[in-house]
């Protein structure tokens, strides 16, 4: 499952942003705004707090190694668990009053420093046109308890060296910590789809042996004469069973998943590689030009060139 949600993540131009690590002293809180196109993430390095979804009200207590990921850049709020009526500024006035430069801690809140909550936040940016119903099918946030020890020793480590890394000082210590922190939120999204995605329509073929094998398969080789007997050979079972399997655990049928991803596909192709409108359809396993054009525009909304043009 890993190589291809990295797939998925690299295709859709995921490019991870560390915005700031923290110091908040009790009493305290920080109303982050909405932001299109992103996932934030908040991992609790040390002591704790409380994260409310603004749209839907939610309200997640996240204890120190925890990790919450915002998939869709939903505004919320971060505040001091031990108050019961924090006061919430906005992150520019907070950016603001603390002098806070991007470089460093923010250090922020009242005079309690025996409740200090140190916190690595950053965000994930996907391209403009990027889309798969993986996102789509996420909820407004994904909680994740004690995540270093879920995930593995490995990650546990991980986390350690970004908090160690962020701030410090030390040349590269950005990049490093950057670098680590989009592994992890591939291997978050994992974690959450091996645990929670066999309820979710979207998210449980993923987490189904046999649907994720032709996944596997495809998105090694989009550009192969795919059909559903091909696919249902990959996950070993009958061509119908595989259809209906794929269907009821994906909400899409196949045929769907596999146009939609090539489209995907073919808009990075276009944008950032040097391919002509016909190379582009062979790459993504369309035998005329024609063909191509035709399914791109339904897809996407505007003709390949067109789209070209205006990226």
């Amino acid at each position: 499952m890993l190589e291809t949600l990295s797939d998925i993540l690299s295709r859709l131009q995921l490019a991870g942003t560390l915005y700031f690590r923290t110091s908040f002293t009790s009493p305290w809180g920080v109303a982050v705004p909405a932001f299109e196109n992103v996932a934030r993430f908040h991992f609790a390095h040390r002591g704790e707090c409380m994260v409310r979804i603004s749209e839907t009200g939610e309200t997640v207590r996240v204890a120190q190694g925890d990790l919450v990921i915002i998939p869709r850049g939903a505004a919320h709020d971060l505040f001091c668990g031990y108050t019961t009526d924090p006061t919430v500024l906005p992150l520019d006035r907070v950016l603001e009053q603390s002098g806070f430069s991007g470089h460093g801690v923010l250090v922020h809140g009242g005079t309690d420093d025996a409740r200090e909550t140190q916190l690595i936040c950053g965000h994930f940016a996907l391209a403009r046109f990027a889309r798969h119903l993986i996102f789509d099918r996420l909820p407004s946030y994904i909680h994740i308890r004690d995540y270093g020890s879920v995930a593995g020793g490995w990650l546990e480590a991980t986390l350690r060296l970004i908090a160690a890394e962020t701030g410090a000082g030390r040349l590269g210590g950005d990049l490093v910590a950057l670098k680590l922190s989009e592994a992890i939120f591939a291997q978050a999204l994992r974690v959450y789809i091996e645990n929670e995605g066999p309820d979710r329509i979207g998210l449980a073929g993923f987490a189904d042996p046999q649907i994720s094998r032709a996944l596997d398969a495809f998105h090694e080789a989009p550009n192969h004469d795919w059909t559903i007997e091909k696919l249902a050979r990959e996950a070993g079972v009958s061509r119908t069973g595989f259809a209906v399997r794929f269907s009821d655990k994906m909400g899409v049928t196949p045929m769907q998943y596999l146009t939609s991803w090539r489209m995907q596909v073919a808009c990075r192709s276009l944008i950032e590689g040097e391919m002509s409108i016909s190379e582009a359809a062979h790459a993504t396993g369309y035998a005329s030009e024609s063909a191509f054009t035709r399914v791109f525009k339904k897809e996407v909304g505007t003709t390949p060139a067109a789209f070209r043009a205006a990226h």
